[in-house]
């Protein structure tokens, strides 16, 4: 139960962000922080005590760690570091139009 506190503190920290800060930049921060903690627990849910990685041939297939949520946060990591690519680009574009990062100031007039 103890491996599951990290992840929920960083989804945690990453929900507190995006709901209670309104800074584009720190909201960003947040979207990241939820998807760290999203892999830490995924990768602790194939966790086994004394087990090894599943490259080692020579280990016995009964004390092996669950290969699959390793290989799925591989492809989860790049999904996200294009994401936050995506996020501060709008960002960008949000300041360049309004001058602020503020989320709440840069309303449209009219």
């Amino acid at each position: 139960m103890i491996l599951y506190a990290a992840p929920m503190i960083l989804i945690g920290l990453g929900l507190y962000a995006i709901m209670f800060k309104r800074n584009l930049i720190k909201i960003v921060i947040g979207v990241g922080l939820i998807g760290a903690g999203a892999n830490l627990f995924f990768i602790t849910l194939g966790y086994r005590e004394g087990a090894v990685a599943p490259i080692f041939t020579m280990a016995p297939s009964t004390h092996m760690v669950l290969p699959m949520p390793q290989a799925a946060i591989l492809t989860s990591i790049v999904i996200g570091v294009a994401i936050t690519a995506l996020m501060l680009s709008f960002a960008v574009n949000y300041y360049k139009s309004y001058g602020t990062l503020d989320s709440a100031k840069g309303r449209l007039k009219g």
